[in-house]
């Protein structure tokens, strides 16, 4: 029976994986797409309406700019690379809250929300480039679909959402939630694994340069991140996303390629 159930689960693994832009990297993605979106605009909805708008024009407005000039860049890229389909589906959104909460994230169908806390440290319209362009690739990237697949065929042998739904909905919403970091509330989110992370900086640099951001300021960011924990907590955005000397060079390694698609 073991031996049943592991060779079931490798055919499972072999049926669902797809390709990640740029890198080329095979993934476990289980999960359809059309139930990433419609989990992802319910989750968004009751997010906005439990959480305050920024009354800030001027910062509001440089969020849904920023985002969507990323937002252009990511279709022409992936037009220009055949995969338009990947996002065929998406309704862009760009929100700014109002939060001492140093974070930010983006859901699938490309749902992105800024933290007030978090704009002291891009300090710029570039440096906002930075942090949108990372999370965006997250989601481009379907990692949060390959976490929630991870934790599914852990945690429930690999049942298919649809029935997870009915059966285990309390337990389902929940690894939804920790998967996209929406709340201490959902308890300890999912850890992106370094290549995942490594993943979104190198395509998040690669986005804000086609969008006309320069991708070196890439480094001054992460600096800043990194200095900001001064030894206690790391913020919000950083406990899922370290920001080391390792990181920093991966990054400086990535420049070459990413400044080929920038233009002022």
């Amino acid at each position: 029976m073991k031996k049943l159930l592991t060779l079931l689960a490798v055919v499972l693994m072999m049926n669902s994986c797809s390709i990640v832009p740029v890198t080329g990297r095979r993934q476990l993605n289980m999960i359809p797409d059309s139930t990433m979106l419609s989990m992802s605009y319910q989750q968004y909805d009751d997010f906005l309406k439990s959480n305050k708008k920024s009354t800030n024009t001027q910062q509001t407005e440089m969020v849904k700019k920023t985002g969507k000039k990323i937002q252009k860049a990511v279709e022409q890229y992936l037009a220009d690379n055949g995969m338009a389909d990947r996002i065929a589906d998406y309704n862009w959104d760009f929100n700014l809250v109002d939060s001492p909460e140093q974070n930010a994230w983006c859901m699938p169908g490309g749902k992105v929300v800024i933290y007030s806390g978090i704009l002291p440290l891009t300090k710029t319209e570039t440096g906002l480039a930075v942090v949108m362009g990372h999370e965006i690739a997250h989601a481009i990237a379907e990692h949060g679909n390959e976490r929630m697949s991870q934790q599914m065929l852990v945690q429930m042998g690999g049942t298919a959402l649809s029935t997870a739904l009915k059966t285990k909905p309390a337990e389902t919403q929940q690894m939804w939630m920790k998967a996209y970091g929406l709340g201490a509330q959902y308890g300890a989110v999912l850890p992106y694994s370094r290549l995942q992370e490594s993943e979104a900086d190198k395509l998040g640099l690669i986005f804000m340069s086609i969008a006309g951001y320069d991708p070196r300021e890439a480094v001054p960011f992460w600096q800043r991140m990194s200095e900001n924990k001064n030894g206690q907590a790391p913020p919000e955005f950083m406990s899922t996303h370290p920001a080391d000397e390792t990181r920093i060079n991966k990054i400086k390694e990535d420049l070459p390629e990413a400044l080929k698609y920038y233009k002022k």
